[in-house]
């Protein structure tokens, strides 16, 4: 599993979280609203691309109504997309390399792309597993 330290660095997070435990707390509460862009800024350089997927985790105008909290499901949302992205980013090691592997159709995925499968917590599990099998010379 990926550390909480690196989750946390692809959300911008202010704070050091050391622990997936604290992460959690801190997903609990609801995370500060500026980690989605953070997050997506990672993820993606095309601004539609990263429009359109902030619209699958939030909608436009329920995020412009957001003060400066998400709620704890909202926070959910973007930190599996962190976690996704942090732990593809340990496998390649490479922003640019990371980003071709999420938006490329897989075939363990049934040939979905990767960051579209991460939408949803089991999806998101799948996708970790292919890339920790990577990450140890596993079939993937």
């Amino acid at each position: 599993m990926i550390q909480a330290e690196k989750i946390a660095a692809v959300m911008g997070m202010p704070c050091k979280l050391h622990s997936l435990g604290e992460l959690s707390d801190a997903v609990a509460r609801g995370l500060p609203k500026k980690v989605l862009q953070t997050t997506l800024k990672h993820i993606t350089t095309d601004r539609e691309v990263a429009k359109r997927i902030s619209g699958q985790l939030i909608s436009p105008a329920t995020f412009k109504r957001r003060r400066t909290v998400l709620t704890p499901q909202e926070s959910e949302r973007v930190e599996r997309l962190a976690r996704v992205f942090a732990t593809a980013y340990e496998v390649w090691d490479d922003e640019e390399d990371t980003r071709q592997f999420l938006f490329t159709p897989h075939p363990m995925l049934n040939h979905h792309r990767p960051i579209d499968a991460a939408m949803s917590e089991l999806g998101a599990r799948q996708v970790e597993e292919i890339l920790w099998n990577l990450q140890y010379g596993l079939p993937a």
